[in-house]
């Protein structure tokens, strides 16, 4: 950032004289301001009477003259040199938090700076340095003054007298001379041949509040060894400011971007039985880091942080404001501020299930009546799409009815929707093939009793008795599991002294029928030696009995809450949120602004910070959503970070790494994709596919734009120091790990890149915005199961309520109402797209536009996203492919790239940004 030495007084400055009488200010000060949505401001057009701006010059065409800006001549009708005037064109945005709508004292003097033209000084920062001095130039200042507003869009504007040896504009500096911060939308420079535009979309803090100036550039992109001279300083000064120092409490409006540990979970002050376990930095949990927020940390538990009102995001990283009027202020934090602790109210009993189906039916229909709120339209302005009200004062939350309902009121019910879910649903990345029998633990035996699986070749040999011998069926790739056994059996005596949770390890294992359908074959659940008594393991069928029936409807209740969790806590929080924060630390830590890498991966970041830390304070944290919700508890996030010790590598999040490594696929140079899959009907993978080769292309295009020599990779010491942090800081438990890539060449680059545009896209939107349509009826994926199964070691009154009331104990496993109906307005909120949504390919950012070789890249890479979309239809469409296809199946499109606002199943955003 700039240093106050480096910019002295200079005499090429030219800024906007401002003269009042004292009758006439005083006439203008003695009303009184006003503010709010509408705005009332002073009338600031009175300031276009108080000043007068230099006569423009009239520019000519003269060649083989000096070149300064961009080709602009610099003599008069004689021939003399002299100076020109640039014209800078100031976009701010009306806010609802920032400068233009605070009021008080601050804000009052604010509009006086507005109404004095001292709203906003600006430098222009030359290109190259001085030849003469080898030092860098003066900069030019000029104060913008307001000139008008349209919308939300405020408009400044400054002259510039620029001197004949300046040479080209390389970057403007700002400071903000308002006691708030402002929104910066862009900055144009006019009066040159060509226009620059400067996006800045950015928060620029009060000089007030720190007297340091912001920096902000054109959109060409420069390798850090093709920095223009006079650039070199600011750009190593800008990602020093981004880093910080690593000491004190972060403020609400700094940029700085540092690492911490997950210690800020729990809140042992409060109540002791909130300590959580550090996650990360140490060997026993494994994570990935986190941004850091310098709170001080706890008295009754150093390790870990305070809590307070404020999670400390970088400032741009925050929600924008129409997503903070969509998305964030009305609905999630309204969600847990306002509709959480209303149905805690609304429903007394905690523990309290439904008695009967028809009273879930009832959350469609009747809803939930929750307690009177001031405002008769509170709730509907808060949960819209949630609340169908009758009249004014109704204040019943009911729920949409999920498009799976919609189809097929029984869906949850059927075993082939069961098992279609794993390849169509929305946790379709942990399918994993069988290539061993019999099934087996890799746990200590001397711990957790022996490893070997109790469905046998007999068991499986009588479901699939007409098809093949179970040998034949391992060589043939048609057995599947959903292996839940390891990850969560050690956890299972922890848990089970929780109040009113249980939880097995579990296996389930399917069958590929013939038309590339699956079929389940067996539910294997298991409970360690505990408590005195021996491992305990029971395997469950499918069945023409009714007992045998209910025992199989039962134990799917505990396998798909195993899956529900599973899904949040590794798929999607782990695989997608979690561990990509590192990668928007690294980027913005050691990737200047100028940079294309940066340039190319800053849209695939929006929001997501924001997003995590909404997610650490609400829904992952002490007694948060997850922990009161879904089976593990308070162990969920240790579990969590099991997960990420056992199971996650950076080189398997790229796609076709995934599926071979789960043998869901094999190389194959002949077949589409360079893969073969082992499911031919894989909607996850055949679609997934296809957008990962169009975002590789994309990124191929990009990447050898810019680094058509290997040598070009190798040298960048930006790029090199930014995967370095990733990979030793970042994900600095996983540090010494031999499968991390290395990044020599153009085609290393362009891999890792392409992984983390996968993940922040691709992969999840595959796992996210299906959420309310599969699970929004709860019983298709309860998040928690809360009853033991009646065959292990049931008493005589247990198994006698159980032969007679078999629909009651599903019901008494499924979540409690105070469970269900949180989590479904939950899952309805993070399934929507917000009004601002920016989809992938959809728009291209300014930067690429200016380059005609990137401009035809990203128009390419957009007319491929729009020919998915027709490939996607086309397959939807497609009798033969019954995963997606079928009576009262909803169609796959949770990876078609463009949707329109609210709860679609499809659209695939840039970023991770809910």
């Amino acid at each position: 950032m700039l240093k106050p030495h480096v910019y002295h007084p200079t005499t090429t400055t030219t800024t906007t004289t401002t003269t009042t009488t004292t009758k006439t200010l005083a006439s203008l000060l003695h009303k009184p301001f006003s503010h709010g949505t509408a705005l009332a401001f002073l009338p600031f057009n009175a300031c276009f009477s108080l000043g007068k701006t230099a006569k423009p010059f009239k520019a000519r065409v003269v060649p083989n003259k000096i070149k300064a800006a961009v080709d602009v001549n610099l003599t008069d009708d004689d021939g003399i040199l002299t100076d020109y005037t640039v014209k800078g064109v100031v976009t701010v945005k009306q806010t609802v938090g920032g400068f233009l709508s605070n009021l008080g004292l601050s804000r009052g003097l604010d509009d006086i700076q507005d109404l004095l033209g001292k709203s906003i000084l600006l430098e222009l920062v030359s290109r190259e340095l001085d030849p003469k001095t080898g030092q860098e130039k003066e900069t030019i200042k000029a104060y913008a003054h307001r000139v008008k507003q349209k919308g939300d869009d405020v408009t400044y504007e400054a002259e510039f007298k620029v001197g004949q040896d300046f040479g080209e504009i390389g970057a403007v500096v700002v400071e903000n001379e308002h006691h708030k911060e402002m929104f910066l939308v862009e900055i144009v420079l006019d009066g040159l041949t060509d226009p620059i535009t400067i996006s800045c979309n950015s928060w620029v803090h009060s000089k007030f509040d720190n007297p340091q100036k912001r920096v902000f550039f054109p959109p060409k992109s420069y390798l850090p060894s093709q920095t223009p001279s006079g650039l070199k300083r600011l750009r190593k000064e800008e990602l020093q400011t981004l880093r910080g120092n690593g000491v004190g409490e972060r403020k609400s409006f700094e940029r700085i971007y540092d690492y911490d540990v997950y210690n800020d979970l729990g809140d042992p002050d409060s109540d002791l039985n909130k300590k959580r376990a550090v996650l990360g930095g140490n060997k026993q949990f494994p994570y990935p880091r986190r941004c850091r927020t310098g709170r001080p940390r706890c008295e009754s538990d150093p390790e870990s942080e305070t809590k307070s009102n404020m999670f400390y995001v970088p400032r741009d990283e925050c929600f924008s404001e129409v997503k903070q009027l969509t998305f964030s202020a009305k609905t999630v934090y309204s969600v847990f501020h306002a509709v959480v602790p209303a149905l805690q109210t609304a429903i007394v009993d905690k523990d309290l299930g439904f008695p009967y189906f028809t009273a879930i039916d009832q959350l469609f229909n009747e809803g939930v009546d929750l307690p009177p709120q001031e405002g008769n339209n509170l709730w509907r302005e808060i949960l819209p799409r949630l609340l169908k009200a009758i009249s004014d004062s109704d204040n019943a939350l009911r729920f949409e009815i999920p498009e799976t309902m919609e189809r097929d009121k029984f869906f949850w019910f059927r075993d082939e929707e069961f098992a279609r879910q794993t390849l169509s649903g929305i946790n379709p990345c942990a399918l994993q093939l069988v290539t061993e029998w019999p099934l087996k633990s890799k746990l200590d035996p001397a711990i957790y009793g022996p490893p070997e699986s109790v469905i046998t070749k007999e068991m499986v040999e009588q479901q699939i008795r007409g098809f093949c011998s179970l040998e034949e069926a391992l060589k043939q790739k048609k057995l599947f599991v959903l292996d839940y056994h390891d990850l969560f059996l050690p956890y299972v005596k922890k848990v089970r002294q929780l109040p009113g949770t249980t939880l097995y390890g579990s296996r389930t294992l399917f069958f590929l029928n013939p038309d590339e359908t699956l079929r389940p074959l067996a539910i294997e659940l298991t409970r360690p030696p505990m408590d005195g008594k021996p491992q305990w393991k029971e395997a469950y069928r499918p069945s023409w009995h009714s007992s045998g029936v209910w025992l199989w409807r039962l134990a799917k209740a505990h396998v798909l809450a195993h899956d529900s969790g599973y899904h949040q806590l590794i798929s999607h929080w782990l695989r997608t949120h979690c561990c990509t924060e590192p990668y928007i630390i690294a980027t913005n830590r050691q990737l200047s602004e100028m940079h294309p890498i940066y340039r190319l991966l800053h849209p695939h970041f929006r929001y997501t910070m924001e997003i995590n830390a909404l997610a650490r304070e609400y829904l992952i944290n002490a007694d948060g959503i997850i922990e009161t919700s879904f089976s593990p508890g308070k162990y969920s996030m240790e579990i969590c970070s099991v997960a990420y010790d056992l199971l996650w590598r950076f080189d398997h999040e790229a796609l076709p790494a995934d599926l071979i490594s789960r043998g869901m696929a094999v190389e194959d140079p002949d077949a589409p994709h360079g893969l073969r899959l082992t499911i031919k009907d894989y909607p996850f993978a055949n679609d997934g596919l296809v957008l990962w080769d169009i975002l590789k292309e994309w990124v191929s295009d990009y990447v050898n734009h810019y680094y058509p020599e290997a040598s070009l990779v190798e040298s960048d010491e930006e790029l090199q120091a930014w995967w370095t942090e990733i990979r030793t800081v970042g994900h600095g438990d996983k540090k010494d790990e031999p499968w991390w890539p290395v990044l020599k060449t153009p085609q290393d680059l362009i891999q890792i890149v392409t992984t983390i545009a996968w993940v922040t896209s691709g992969h999840h939107a595959s796992v996210n915005f299906g959420q309310y349509t599969y699970a929004g009826y709860f019983p298709s994926r309860p998040t928690i199961a809360r009853k033991n199964m009646p065959t292990e070691e049931a008493t005589e009154r247990d198994w006698e309520f159980f032969m007679n009331k078999p629909e009651v104990l599903l019901l008494l496993c499924f979540p409690s109402q105070i469970q269900a109906t949180t989590v479904m307005a939950i899952l309805d909120v993070l399934s929507n797209h917000s009004p601002d949504e920016e989809y992938l390919g959809e728009k291209s950012e300014l930067a690429w536009a200016k380059d005609p070789l990137i401009k035809a890249a990203f128009e390419k890479f957009n007319g491929r996203l729009m020919e998915l979309e027709g490939i996607i239809d086309e397959r939807n469409a497609n009798k033969d492919l019954r995963n997606r296809n079928g009576a009262g199946i909803v169609p796959y499109e949770f990876l078609k790239p463009f949707s329109e606002p609210g709860v679609t199943g499809k659209g695939v955003p840039y970023s991770i940004s809910i």
